[in-house]
């Protein structure tokens, strides 16, 4: 009887294991697996990172104004000075963008890419060429960031540099003919720093920044 009965249930038996298979069961719509995940991510940054580069690229060459839309009430650097950004120039993995304020031309901020994500320093320079004593501080992407706004938050060489500067976090947002904005924001205190540049219209572009020599 025994026996009888375990050859009843065989078939069914083989049925539900068969039917719990995984290969009997593709995965849902949607579903991500880890052979689809490592893709997707993949596909997300070249969307982002790869889109937004490309349209500062297309930028190359052509200068535009700004105004501060954000700031400190007390500041003397920018207010009343004629700001100027100069997409000058570019490379499959590196773009310099001079940023004058009035006739002050010590600034540059470079950007880089690499596999890993896009690199934002900022380059100052003396009347003369030579480096100021705070240059090359900044920060790198830390994720895909969105194709039209990239995140730079504070790195270690900007830490040693400025250790003030530990909470800083940096952004670009690029709106394809409308604007170009450059921000900052220092985590835990209420700085905020937002220069716009109207991509709309361009202008003449300006003479060579400090220490260039090309």
């Amino acid at each position: 009887m025994k026996a009888s009965l375990t050859l009843l249930l065989f078939p069914f038996l083989y049925f539900i294991s068969a039917g719990c298979s995984p290969a009997m069961h593709p995965p849902l719509p949607g579903t991500v697996t880890p052979s689809t995940s490592k893709t997707a991510a993949v596909s997300a940054k070249d969307t982002t990172q790869t889109v937004f580069w490309e349209a500062l690229q297309t930028l190359c060459g052509k200068a535009y104004s700004g105004v501060i839309v954000a700031g400190p009430e007390n500041d003397t650097v920018f207010a009343g000075k004629a700001l100027v950004m100069h997409v000058r120039a570019c490379e499959n993995n590196r773009i310099r963008i001079p940023f004058f304020v009035g006739r002050d031309s010590s600034r540059t901020w470079v950007l880089t890419r690499d596999a890993t994500g896009i690199q934002l320093k900022h380059d100052h320079r003396h009347a003369d060429g030579s480096p100021d004593n705070i240059t090359l501080y900044g920060g790198k992407t830390t994720n895909f960031g969105a194709s039209i706004r990239q995140l730079f938050p504070a790195d270690q060489e900007t830490a040693d540099l400025i250790p003030a500067a530990i909470g800083n976090v940096w952004w670009i947002d690029l709106v394809p003919g409308k604007y170009f904005t450059y921000n900052l924001r220092r985590v835990n205190t209420d700085r905020l720093f937002t220069v716009r540049f109207d991509l709309e219209k361009p202008i003449p572009a300006p003479g060579k920044p400090w220490g260039w020599k090309d």
